[in-house]
């Protein structure tokens, strides 16, 4: 009976060690560059929209450093220490991009070739998953049309459409830039969504920010993260149901032998 009683418990702590750290919601945290070197009277060069789980909370514009607070999460934020270095990391990205134009600017950026200026569009997003797994990945495009992508999961590359090849060849061998990009999304974007879910977790549990984002480069999030978690609940449910199974066993075969003992008896 005491053994049964341990092994049971033992089962819970397994339980409670395989299955800790899933409870938290999933939170991602992005920010949209688009970068018009030869803007328009009325255009910012650089203006960054910043969302929490695809829902826009600020729009900042690089050139003015003006900030517009878009939802209540925002004003929330406003006030943190952490949003007057972050605005500093944004505006540097802009001005890194920008700088980066000339040489990745793509003879044919678009499926359809347009008139007017060329613009570039790259959105970095870093996520923490209900496990407290956190990665980040940057997509970059020309016009609205998504060109490549940079997973710091894996540090590929993947290209998605022609007009990115030259971008891709630059970047890659580029260590400069790539640990700038590496050192934002992995560092200060992690570290910004930390802070911030510490003020933001109610109003997200609570309720939703009424404007979402209309992104010109969609996220995609690679996929080996949620098969990963399949695989390792159903690894998890297997070994449950095996020592389950054995100890039903060694309970059975106890019986038996106290049976022939107290026949033989």
């Amino acid at each position: 009976m005491d053994g049964s009683k341990t092994s049971l418990g033992f089962l819970v702590l397994l339980s409670m060690v395989l299955f800790s750290g899933t409870s938290s919601d999933p939170h991602s945290l992005s920010y949209n560059f688009t970068i018009s070197p030869w803007p328009r009277d009325d255009q910012p060069w650089c203006e960054v929209q910043g969302e929490v789980d695809q829902n826009v909370f600020l729009s900042y514009d690089c050139g003015t450093a003006k900030i517009k607070y878009m939802s209540p999460l925002g004003e929330e934020v406003k006030s943190m220490s952490t949003w007057e270095t972050q605005t500093v990391t944004l505006r540097d990205t802009g001005d890194l991009l920008k700088e980066q134009m000339p040489d990745v600017t793509p003879e044919k950026h678009t499926d359809k070739e347009e008139s007017g200026p060329l613009t570039l569009q790259a959105r970095m997003t870093c996520w923490r998953e209900g496990n407290g797994h956190t990665s980040a990945f940057w997509e970059f495009g020309f016009n609205g049309q998504l060109c490549l992508l940079f997973d710091l999961e894996n540090g590929h590359w993947t290209m998605f459409h022609p007009g990115g090849s030259q971008m891709r060849e630059n970047w890659e061998n580029d260590r400069a830039v790539t640990d700038f990009f590496k050192k934002v999304s992995m560092g200060d974007c992690r570290a910004w969504l930390q802070a911030f879910l510490v003020r933001w977790e109610k109003m997200l549990k609570t309720s939703a920010s009424p404007t979402t984002a209309s992104p010109t480069v969609q996220p995609t999030a690679p996929a080996s993260n949620q098969i990963t978690k399949i695989i390792l609940g159903v690894f998890a449910v297997f070994i449950i149901l095996s020592i389950i199974a054995w100890i039903l066993y060694k309970k059975r075969r106890r019986c038996s032998q106290e049976a022939q003992r107290a026949l033989s008896a």
